[in-house]
């Protein structure tokens, strides 16, 4: 089953037929509930429509001409794993149905039929889906490691940070996400999806450092059945999933060089093949890739190529460390404390002034991500009612390089960002210009300036 986010009520369904009046009036009464509709007449074209796009539901007919569903069943099933198939029967053919049911179909249904039979069978199988891809998405968030929201901060740099990130997010511009390990770069990104006009679309996630090599070509593009040892049924792949969403990419850096050039070929024209497929796809898709690493440096090494750096790089922003955000420390400690204590039924409802100053005088370098982990073990540890410092396990403060104080930007800092955002979010340099409130002749200058 395709990880994915639970999609919206409207659903991608194909009907198959071999009659036209029927194809018609399915087509009919599932648009009218505000469905996407393919239709097929054979089992060629069935096949052929389920390699080229990706169905939430499939009606098919019992009898195709001379062809039969039991036949076509089993090459679905295998084509589609994730598909759910309702077959349609006339009356007589019951048994049938039947017995397509215990090959994998989900359900079936007698024709003739009214619309508001046929708009309840697909409803109840829809919904059964979307329950398949709750479970799954709640299964993923319950074992992520990247779950802290930026959202809740006190430093300028990280609101700052959202206002450029809200205006990157009405665009379909590429966006890469810079920082170091453990700020909330796949947060933020999620942050970016929700916000976005594709909020309604998945939301995939593909993180490049457990892939290597085919495995990675595998998981992003999608594969046939044999194009590889272990390849025991046709994938999808992440790109075909998250087609009319977003696509992160995580540690972009980690992406094998011989790979990039069909990774840039994507971002340029959108189109790609399976591993073991000739047959070009094409998929509607906002990228957003993260890493901590130096890309810059990584294409002065060779290990990185200049022209994918150019096309993910269109929108940049950069996730402070918690070093650089010292006066988010104490809040954020006291909001996992009071979650972790009431998840656990601890009895610490604060921290000591030793515990405060541990935190503060801690360099934090694995971020958001150890700062909740310390206050989550403390919270289990601790049987008083305030935490103390030992039961954070930070050692002493250093007295020679306490937390210094975020550096606020500079006004110059403000002026490039507000104006790479909104240059990225507008059609045009005139429609940029009078957005931010001067002439085109003026926005020339600045990014001359600021090497935009």
């Amino acid at each position: 089953m395709p990880t994915m986010t639970v999609p919206t009520l409207a659903a991608r369904i194909l009907v198959v037929d071999d009659e036209d009046a029927l194809l018609k009036t399915f087509r009919y009464c599932l648009e009218a509930a505000g469905h996407g509709v393919v239709t097929a007449r054979s089992a060629d074209e069935t096949l052929r429509r389920v390699q080229d796009e990706v169905f939430d539901l499939c009606l098919l007919d019992l009898r195709l001409g001379t062809e039969s569903a039991l036949d076509l069943l089993p090459l679905l099933r295998n084509a589609a794993p994730w598909m759910r198939i309702v077959i349609v029967t006339a009356y007589s053919s019951v048994d049938s149905a039947v017995r397509a049911m215990r090959e994998g179909a989900a359900d079936y249904l007698v024709k003739p039929c009214s619309a508001e039979q046929l708009r309840l069978v697909a409803t109840r199988q829809l919904e059964r889906r979307r329950l398949e891809l709750r479970l799954e998405e709640f299964e993923r968030k319950s074992g992520a490691q990247d779950e802290i929201s930026p959202t809740t901060s006190s430093s300028p740099l990280v609101r700052h940070l959202l206002e450029t990130a809200r205006s990157a997010a009405e665009t379909d511009a590429n966006v890469l996400l810079l920082g170091e390990s453990g700020t909330g770069k796949g947060v933020l990104a999620r942050m970016i999806h929700h916000w976005s006009r594709r909020a309604s679309g998945s939301f995939v996630v593909v993180h490049a450092p457990s892939l290597g090599g085919d495995l990675f070509e595998s998981e992003l593009f999608g594969h046939l059945k044999g194009a590889f040892t272990g390849a025991v049924q046709n994938a999808p792949g992440r790109v075909s999933q998250a087609d009319g969403g977003s696509l992160f990419l995580d540690e972009v850096g980690d992406v094998p060089l011989a790979l990039q050039p069909k990774l840039l070929r994507f971002l340029q024209d959108k189109h790609y093949e399976r591993v073991g497929d000739a047959q070009t796809r094409v998929a509607d898709v906002r990228l957003i890739a993260a890493t901590n690493r130096d890309l810059s440096m990584m294409v002065r090494e060779g290990r990185f190529r200049e022209d994918l750096l150019y096309r993910l790089d269109v929108i940049r922003l950069h996730l402070p460390s918690l070093r650089q955000r010292s006066e988010d420390v104490l809040p954020m400690a006291e909001r996992f404390l009071a979650g972790f204590v009431a998840a656990h039924g601890r009895r610490a409802h604060g921290f000591a002034a030793s515990a405060r100053h541990a935190l503060l005088g801690y360099a934090w370098p694995g971020n958001v991500r150890e700062l909740r982990n310390v206050v989550e073990r403390a919270s289990i540890l601790c049987n008083e009612d305030e935490v103390q410092a030992r039961h954070l396990g930070l050692g002493e403060p250093t007295a020679t390089a306490p937390a210094a104080p975020p550096r606020p930007p500079s006004l110059e800092d403000l002026e490039r960002e507000h104006i790479r955002a909104v240059v990225a979010a507008s059609p045009t340099l005139d429609e940029a210009a009078r957005v931010l409130g001067i002439d085109v002749s003026t926005l020339y200058r600045k990014r001359k300036q600021y090497g935009l």
